[in-house]
């Protein structure tokens, strides 16, 4: 009786893997490593000493990454600074095929955390009715160069 049982079994699992061949499965593990996503570098490459030392903007599958994005300029103010790095944010998007709409996530800092909310009154609306997830951090000794706030994003391609 045993036997039987064992028997069966092993039939059934032969039975279920005929069937998984059938439709393909193993072929759809093999199409899955042929098109995985590859880095591509879609930004300029910054770098120090002639050595790479990082890329303006990456996608990788349908995800695009962009670097942090500052305005070096006068006048030295916050309302500003922030406008200009929503424009630099939001052109950079576009010409990769995304949106404001589509971004995930923003990290934003500010050299000097009295600027929370002035930076606030010109973020608020600009990545549309469903706002990304955002970090906001001041930091300690500023941010680099002469901006006041730097943001960088993770945003949707489609």
């Amino acid at each position: 009786m045993t036997n039987k049982k064992t028997t069966r079994r092993a039939s059934f699992k032969k039975m279920g893997m005929g069937i998984a061949a059938l439709f393909g499965i193993g072929a759809v593990n093999a199409m899955d490593r042929d098109t995985q996503a590859k880095k591509e570098v879609v930004g300029d490459i910054v770098t120090d000493q002639d050595i790479p030392l990082f890329s303006g903007a990456v996608k990788h599958g349908n995800t695009l990454y962009i670097a942090g994005k500052g305005a070096h300029v006068e006048p030295y103010e916050i309302k500003a600074h922030t406008e200009i790095v929503l424009q630099e944010l939001q052109k950079e998007l576009e010409r990769n095929g995304s949106s404001m709409e589509k971004v995930l996530k923003v990290n934003v800092y500010l050299a000097d955390l009295q600027d929370y909310k002035g930076m606030n009154e010109v973020f608020r609306g600009r990545f549309g009715k469903n706002p990304p997830v955002r970090t906001t951090v001041a930091t300690y000794g500023g941010v680099p160069g002469k901006s006041l706030v730097e943001m960088d994003c993770i945003a949707a391609l489609d």
